[in-house]
């Protein structure tokens, strides 16, 4: 795979990717570096970064941190080490996160405050810590934020997770319109949503990859060519779900609110029918 002809990527550039130990970051990390860009991958996981820095390799530099990305502090103090040591970001990837499910609403505050400090108070760190400078540079950049469709589609199951990636995608939004609207600025902010996609966190729970998941590899490689595309909303297929089901299911939840449906009345027994009905369509 060929990185997109983007000025960001340009060989000699500087790439941080969060979550970058393994699964999608650690494959985006692998392809840049074949490429020649200069590689921080962050973690919290030290043995996952120590194994992730004899698998990446390239022209240009790989360097590892160790960091909690809910931790705001670290975070902006990461961001000095890594701009003294690399220079500044072209290619800002915000992928941590984690999937644990604390439990309903009313249960388990702590735990629920715990996965939004990782999926999305780590977006917003990332931004805040790495943006400024991004800024500062005048130079092209670009932020990738990763999302899921389980913030778009709300799926029963883990509502903290859902609330953490609803939250991604309102705050990328935003981002991308107040860096376009920035004068001189030549960032742009992207979404990435993948579909099922075998990763370190779906491993723990599956051991051999299901023959609907996507590798991280596809998602990377799918990724690539909508930035190339200058996509902001990078929705990904996977091997059981593609394009057509993914506006289908989308259109459907919007759609609640517009005919004041009840809340997720794709699950709800007495839309049942007209769901897949408007599925079949």
């Amino acid at each position: 795979m060929t990185l997109p002809a983007l000025p960001a990527f340009q060989s000699g550039n500087t790439a941080v990717i969060t979550g970058g130990a393994n699964g999608i970051g650690l494959a985006c990390a692998q392809q840049m570096a074949d490429a020649g860009l200069n590689v921080a991958l962050i973690d919290r996981d030290p043995a996952a970064l120590a194994t992730a820095a004899t698998r990446v390799s390239g022209a240009g530099k790989v360097l590892t941190f160790e960091c909690d990305v809910s931790d705001a502090s670290a975070m902006h103090t990461l961001a000095d080490q890594i701009s003294s040591n690399l220079g500044p970001a072209s290619i800002l990837m915000n992928n941590a996160g984690a999937g644990l499910n604390p439990g309903k609403p009313w249960e388990n505050g702590d735990g629920w405050q715990q996965l939004l400090g990782i999926n999305l108070g780590g977006i917003i760190n990332g931004v805040q810590a790495f943006v400024p400078g991004m800024i500062e540079a005048g130079a092209p950049g670009i932020v990738i934020n990763t999302g899921s469709k389980q913030g778009i589609t709300l799926p029963p199951g883990n509502g903290a997770y859902n609330v953490s990636k609803a939250g991604v995608k309102a705050y990328t939004e935003t981002l991308a319109h107040e860096l376009r609207n920035l004068d001189e600025c030549q960032i742009s902010a992207h979404l990435l949503i993948p579909g099922f996609t075998y990763t370190g966190m779906i491993q723990r729970f599956l051991p051999e990859k299901p023959p609907g998941a996507w590798t991280s590899e596809q998602v990377v490689d799918f990724m690539f060519d909508s930035l190339a595309r200058g996509d902001f909303y990078i929705l990904c297929p996977d091997n059981d779900v593609d394009r057509a089901m993914d506006e289908k299911r989308t259109a459907w939840n919007v759609g609640d609110l517009i005919e004041n449906r009840p809340a997720l009345s794709r699950w709800h027994p007495d839309f049942a029918d007209a769901f897949e009905a408007f599925i079949k369509s």
